[in-house]
C-alpha cells in the first residue's frame, strides 16, 4: 500500500490564477488516471447547495468534475463577514483545526492524490488562526506557491511567502508564475527561474496570459459593482479586453478604443458618446474609426460603455445603443471611481463558463510537466522511519570524545540521537 499523496495550493494574493491552476491541474491528474479528492479547508467566499454553505471553489470543482463527496467535507470551515470579530472576542468556541483535520481524513479517504486549495497568500487567516501556513502545517502537506507576471514582484512575493511557510516548517515545493507574456519577452520563463533560485526556490513552471481567464466580463461588472442596466447587449458573457475613459475629444478617444474596449464616459458627454455609437454600428465589419485593435479579429464591436455621474444619455443616444446591441450601464459614482472599481473586479470562474474551463484545461496540458509536479506531491500519512540513519548514529557515537567541546544542549541532543538509534535497533 502506497500512502496518498498530496499538495497545498497556496498564492501570493488575490488573483493570481489558483483556481485556475488547481481546476487544470485535478484535469489532468484525473486524465492520467489518478483517484484524486479536493478540500478547500478555509472558505471566505461561500455560497449555499441544497441548505449546505461552501466556499464557492468547492462548489465549483464539485461541479466541474462531478464529484459526490459532500460539500461540508470539501469546504469544512467559512469565515463569513463578523467572524473575525466574534473569533477575537472569544465567541467562536468551535475547533476550527480539528474539523479541518477531520474533513481531511474523509477527503483522503479512497484516493491516491489529493489536492488542498488555500486562501490567498500565506499569511491569510491569521487572524483566526487558521493561516494557509498553519494549515498547511497542521495538514503535513508541502506548499506549491502561485503568482503572477512580471519579474521584481512575482519573486519578491514567492520569498515572502516562502518565508511564512518556512517558519511553520511547511516545505515548499516549488513555484508557479501565472499570466507570463513570453510571447513579448520568450526570456522570462528563465529571467523568473534563475531570480528564484537565488532564494532556494524552484520554478516548476509558467502559463501564459489569456484574456478569457483574466479579465471580468460584464456580467461579472454587473454583479459586482452597484448600476442600473440601461440595455444588457447582445452577449452577457462578453469578456472586456480592455477599459478606457472617454475624458477627451472624441477623435482622441476613439484613438485609445477598439473591439472588446469598455469605455467608462460620464453622462452627460454626449459628444464622446455619439461618436462611440457611430463608429461601433458600421456594417462592414471593419472599424477604421478605431486606434486599438483587438486580440481576437472576429470581434469588431465595442464591450460596452458606463455612463458615470448618475446622468442617463439622452433619450436619442439611449435608443441608437439599443438599435446596435451595445451594452449600457450607469453607475452614480463618478468616472474615477468608477474605473477603480472596474479596475478591481474579482474574476471568478463559474461552472456554465465551459470556454473558459476548456482554456484552463488546455493551459495546464500544454504548458506544464504534470508528471514532474505529481513528484513534489508529499506522502500522508508521512512513512514512519524503521530505522535511524546510519551517518547520524554513527557520527554521534563517534563524536563521543568530542562532546565535551559543545554546549550543553547540543550535548544531551547528539546522545539523544544515539539512543534513539539504538532503540530502534532492538525494535
Amino acid at each position: 500500500m502506497h500512502p496518498m499523496r498530496q499538495l497545498y495550493l497556496a498564492a501570493t494574493g488575490m488573483n493570481r490564477g489558483k483556481t485556475t491552476f488547481a481546476l487544470g491541474l485535478l484535469a489532468a491528474l484525473m486524465e492520467r488516471g489518478h483517484a484524486t479528492g479536493f478540500i478547500k479547508p478555509v472558505g471566505q467566499r461561500t455560497a449555499t447547495v441544497d441548505g449546505v454553505p461552501a466556499d464557492e471553489d468547492a462548489i465549483l470543482v464539485r461541479s466541474v468534475f462531478g464529484m459526490t463527496e459532500p460539500l461540508a467535507q470539501m469546504s469544512p470551515v467559512h469565515i463569513p463577514r463578523g467572524f473575525t470579530k466574534a473569533f477575537i472576542s472569544g465567541e467562536v468556541v468551535d475547533d476550527l483545526p480539528a474539523r479541518i483535520q477531520a474533513a481531511h481524513r474523509s477527503a483522503a479517504a479512497g484516493h491516491e492524490v489529493l489536492l488542498i486549495e488555500g486562501t490567498g497568500h500565506a499569511g491569510v487567516g491569521s487572524v483566526v488562526g487558521l493561516s494557509n501556513a498553519e494549515v498547511a502545517a497542521l495538514l503535513g502537506a508541502p506548499a506549491l506557491i502561485i503568482s503572477e507576471g512580471g519579474v521584481g514582484r512575482p519573486i519578491d512575493e514567492i520569498v515572502l511567502n516562502h518565508a511564512l511557510f518556512a517558519r511553520r516548517g511547511v516545505q515548499v515545493a516549488g513555484a508557479i508564475v501565472n499570466k507570463v507574456d513570453a510571447a513579448a519577452d520568450p526570456s522570462l520563463p528563465d529571467i523568473l527561474r534563475r531570480g528564484l533560485a537565488r532564494h532556494g526556490i524552484e520554478l516548476l513552471g509558467t502559463l501564459p496570459y489569456r484574456p478569457i481567464l483574466s479579465n471580468p466580463t460584464l456580467s461579472m461588472l454587473v454583479d459586482q459593482m452597484p448600476g442600473e442596466v440601461l440595455h444588457a447587449g447582445d452577449d452577457p458573457e462578453r469578456v472586456i479586453e480592455h477599459v478606457a475613459i472617454g475624458a477627451m475629444q472624441p477623435r482622441h478617444v476613439l484613438e485609445r478604443v477598439g473591439p472588446g474596449s469598455l469605455l467608462i464616459v460620464p453622462g452627460d458627454r454626449d459628444d464622446v458618446i455619439h461618436a462611440m455609437i457611430a463608429a461601433d454600428r458600421r456594417s462592414d465589419g471593419i472599424r477604421r474609426t478605431f486606434g486599438r485593435q483587438s486580440r481576437r479579429p472576429e470581434r469588431t464591436d465595442l464591450a460596452g460603455m458606463v455612463f458615470t455621474g448618475g446622468y442617463p444619455p439622452r433619450a436619442r443616444e439611449l435608443d441608437a445603443i439599443r438599435r446596435s446591441g451595445l451594452f449600457a450601464y450607469l453607475v452614480k459614482e463618478d468616472t474615477y471611481q468608477a474605473a477603480s472599481k472596474v479596475h478591481d473586479l474579482l474574476v471568478k470562474t463559474h461552472p456554465s463558463d465551459l470556454d473558459k474551463i476548456a482554456e484552463i484545461k488546455r493551459l495546464v496540458a500544454d504548458h506544464l510537466d504534470v508528471e514532474a509536479l505529481l513528484e513534489r506531491f508529499g506522502a500522508w500519512p508521512a512513512p514512519i522511519m524503521r530505522r535511524a540513519p546510519e551517518a547520524t548514529v554513527a557520527g554521534a557515537r563517534a563524536g563521543t570524545g568530542a562532546l565535551r567541546s559543545l554546549p550543553g544542549p547540543m550535548r544531551a541532543g547528539a546522545r539523544r540521537i544515539a539512543r534513539l538509534g539504538d532503540e530502534l535497533r532492538r525494535r
